[in-house]
């Protein structure tokens, strides 16, 4: 039997009488922009997630994440009732709802993968158009690499950009 979601509005009044919301994103996403009172449980720590007192409502970012992981979310809850929250951090937002938005926190590093390997794919095209098709190579072994990062789960250029100096936490945010 699937987990109910339930509507942001809704998690908001479910809150207030003593539901739990927990955050499963990655510790980069929520130190970004998190809703307050949000406990911070990511995914691949669910085993850490403590006893609570009244229902739990699960989200990520879009509700995607923690449609596909149910099962693991059911689990971690036990018997204690369960919620998803509908639309996710972005479904709590477009209802109106406050977020905790800290910009002096990095972008979260699925984002500047994404940034980053599409500015090298363009930058490939560009030098294999103006100087020399030698240079569409770039884009192809960018490729290469996030095919190589989709079939394994190890992406080396999020691990690269996690190393960069960009990437420390702002201390006190």
């Amino acid at each position: 039997m699937p987990i109910p979601t339930i509507t942001p509005h809704d998690a908001d009044k479910a809150m207030a009488k003593g539901a739990t919301l927990v955050d499963i994103r990655g510790p980069d996403e929520h130190a970004r922009e998190h809703i307050a009172g949000a406990l911070h449980v990511p995914l691949d720590r669910l085993e850490d997630l403590p006893k609570v007192e009244g229902p739990i409502i699960f989200h990520c970012k879009s509700g995607m994440r923690t449609q596909a992981n149910e099962a693991a979310l059911r689990a971690a809850a036990g018997f204690t009732p369960c919620h998803i929250l509908e639309g996710g951090l972005e479904g709590w937002r477009s209802a109106g709802l406050p977020t905790r938005l800290d910009r002096k926190q990095p972008l979260e590093i699925m984002r500047q993968v994404q940034l980053a390997a599409g500015g090298l794919v363009l930058l490939g095209v560009l030098l294999g158009f103006l100087i020399t098709p030698a240079l569409f190579g770039l884009s192809a072994f960018v490729g290469a690499g996030l095919m190589m990062a989709g079939a394994t789960g190890w992406c080396g250029m999020a691990k690269l950009l996690q190393a960069m100096p960009w990437n420390r936490r702002v201390l006190g945010g």
